[in-house]
């Protein structure tokens, strides 16, 4: 389905062409002069080179690093699979916890390195307008920092000590190393600018869908603050989550639905990347509008329709993140985000592979006619990954009230936690602690968002474990909330810039 931001895209590439992008070197767009007038048009170009990162994380820069699914990787809802334990070996690692600098997968740093930097030269077009009505001016500056905000809490969350930049660098074009907490106060300069009443809609017309809203501004400053839990900032966030529920005109509506391609943008929605069937290649990562996710994680020579939950449409894949079994017993008799969530297709109808447990992920998994166009099929398909929906607002009110002691205001925590379970099938239970984690981890599998929980909770022992069956032994230690930085980066730096590795890794 095309979308209004496709047609920024195209804007964007007009003036911006990128094949790799060096995350130290601002690039102007070819109609605008670094720090020069900046026109509308220009103000778009570089706005559109800033969305598509979007865009690329599923084939970051050459590498399968989708967000979501590193995110999943080191919780305890999935495994690595694939064809053995080498087969993308640096993923194995990052799930067993036991990466070394020299083997990160460094796509997700690269692009959104590249997204910074897009975003920053947004910003500065925006700062050199000539000519722009200025209500338009306020929004454009609006998306430009929440995208910057998005894609730098990326690099701070995997890696937290990290290089940080707004503007040209001169020679010999190195930025400083901030710490985690010194990202984190730059994180909530720019959601502070983005969260500016009247400076972005709180939801789209479908016409715009797919750009930046006040509301996802919102939320994501409620992950950053909440992951970095900042008490004194809860009653600002539990006020963004009253403020999405009394003024969005979001919903829940049917959660299986949601995933499929009649499903984007919908009502529960407040901000998904764009995904179309068309553009990119094995020798063109920074191209293109689709997404690799759905093949990755799919079984692997699927060969039937014998899918046990009834379904007909999904095709196969390579066979990655399988599902671990005993995530199926923390649904209830009844839960529809069962289905919606986890496949389990007949013994026979797939080929298994490395920790095959039977179970796979149905939200991004592959399904016919997805990527149905004259591209590359693995690279190129067009399920919209959801970033933020509305029951994670809901949850972080009960969260909020129950777990933090935040005055609620008027959602309350039970009636938040009411509604999400109500749309699930499920009746009321109590709004105490255990009950809104374990409905956060039920609502969210698959999502990328569980790992983050878990480490923003203290609650990591369930990341130690011992399971030969399926080829996981790990150990886990607090400064494994943080990847190593890639020594390819140590060794670009020098002198005062010279990075420094991160606490617990040679």
């Amino acid at each position: 389905m095309t979308k209004y931001i496709k047609s920024l895209f195209l804007a964007a590439l007009i003036g911006f062409t990128a094949c790799s992008d060096d995350f130290l070197t601002v690039q102007p767009t070819s109609s605008q002069e670094a720090g020069g007038p900046a026109t509308e048009g220009a103000i778009l170009s570089n706005l559109g080179a800033t969305y598509q990162i979007l865009l690329f994380d599923s084939y970051a820069d050459f590498q399968f690093n989708s967000v979501p699914l590193m995110s999943d990787l080191r919780s305890d809802d999935i495994y690595k699979g694939g064809g053995d334990a080498g087969d993308q070996a640096a993923l194995y690692r990052l799930s067993q916890f036991s990466l070394e600098s020299n083997d990160v997968p460094t796509g997700l740093w690269n692009i959104y390195y590249s997204g910074l930097s897009r975003a920053n030269n947004a910003i500065i077009a925006c700062e050199n307008a000539v000519d722009v009505d200025e209500d338009k001016l306020a929004q454009y500056k609006a998306e430009a920092h929440f995208l910057r905000a998005y894609y730098v809490h990326w690099l701070w969350k995997f890696w937290g000590n990290i290089p940080y930049f707004e503007a040209d660098l001169d020679e010999p074009y190195m930025a400083r190393q901030y710490t985690a907490d010194e990202v984190y106060a730059e994180l909530i300069e720019d959601l502070n600018i983005a969260t500016a009443e009247g400076a972005l809609p709180m939801n789209t017309t479908s016409a715009n869908d797919g750009r930046a809203t006040r509301a996802a501004a919102m939320m994501l400053k409620a992950r950053v603050v909440m992951y970095q839990k900042d008490a004194g900032k809860y009653a600002e966030v539990m006020a963004d989550m009253q403020t999405i529920v009394s003024e969005g005109g979001y919903s829940l509506p049917d959660y299986a639905g949601m995933w499929a391609r009649t499903g984007e943008f919908g009502g529960g929605s407040i901000f998904e990347a764009n995904h179309l069937p068309e553009g990119k290649d094995w020798g063109a990562a920074w191209t293109g509008f689709g997404t690799n996710l759905p093949r990755f994680i799919s079984p692997n020579e699927l060969n039937g329709d014998d899918l046990l939950s009834g379904a007909d449409y999904y095709v196969g894949g390579w066979g990655f993140g399988p599902v671990r079994p005993e995530l199926i017993s923390i649904f209830e008799i009844g839960d529809k985000r069962l289905a919606g969530s986890i496949n389990q297709f007949a013994k026979g109808t797939y080929t298994e592979r490395f920790q095959d447990t039977g179970y796979f992920m149905a939200k991004y998994a592959a399904r016919e006619d997805y990527d149905d166009a004259p591209y590359t099929p693995d690279l190129n398909f067009e399920n919209n990954v959801r970033i933020f929906r509305y029951a994670e607002t809901l949850l972080n009110i009960a969260e909020l009230e129950v777990v933090h002691g935040v005055a609620a205001g008027a959602k309350s925590a039970q009636s938040a936690l009411d509604d999400v379970r109500s749309r699930a099938g499920l009746g009321s239970v109590a709004a105490d602690t255990d009950n809104i984690k374990l409905e956060r981890r039920r609502e969210f599998v698959g999502e990328g968002v569980r790992f983050w929980d878990i480490v923003r909770w203290g609650d990591t022992a369930v990341l130690t474990e011992d399971i030969p069956e399926f080829s996981s032994t790990r150990t886990w230690a607090d400064y494994m909330k943080y990847l190593p930085i890639p020594q390819s980066e140590i060794d670009k730096t020098e002198g005062e810039f010279k990075l420094v590795q991160n606490e617990g890794y040679n």
